[in-house]
């Protein structure tokens, strides 16, 4: 199957297999937020961030590219961002630095939002490619970082300010995104 120029292929090429490994690793990242491991729960947030980019690497570089892996990427990133704000928020968890409820509520309704209007515009029939904006990869990079930022204070003592600033760029470029 054609798209444009590019070449389809069939659902189970290396990338879309990488990306449901990253779905799966999800329930434990996010069991690791819940049980305050969060050595574990960093390392899997950083091997899901290090396995998106070969993914997308070996799909791009060895034409690998699948219909399957166009919706299923995206979905798996917000997922792994969408738990991260909630999971990080949510007071009875044991993180002494947690993500502001307000900024969790803005990122998760931003990313609900923008699934919800992607929907109808493919039921629809409107639209079926939604190639990310400069802003919107600039938020995604924001957001990533912020959860970084907010595990690390959780394993190492850094400067509160640091998580902040985070929160503030993290709450900024999420309202221009969306």
């Amino acid at each position: 199957m054609k798209e444009g120029s590019v070449l389809l292929r069939g659902p189970w090429t290396l990338p879309n297999f990488i990306t449901l490994l990253r779905l799966a690793a999800l329930p434990f990242f996010l069991y690791a937020i819940s049980q305050g491991r969060f050595g574990i729960a960093l390392i899997i947030f950083v091997a899901a961030g290090i396995s998106d980019g070969i993914d997308g690497y070996l799909a791009r570089r060895f034409d690998m590219r699948s219909a399957l892996g166009a919706y299923l990427d995206p979905i798996a990133d917000k997922l792994l961002l969408m738990s991260s704000y909630l999971f990080l928020a949510v007071p009875s968890f044991p993180a002494p630095v947690k993500v502001p409820i307000v900024l969790a509520i803005l990122v998760i309704s931003r990313d609900a939002l923008l699934l919800i209007v992607a929907l109808l515009l493919i039921l629809s029939g409107a639209k079926r490619r939604f190639p990310p904006t400069w802003l919107g990869k600039v938020t995604t990079v924001t957001l990533i970082i912020t959860i970084l930022f907010v595990l690390c204070e959780n394993l190492w003592d850094w400067p509160r300010a640091i998580a902040w600033i985070a929160f503030g760029a993290a709450g900024t470029v999420t309202i221009l995104s969306g």
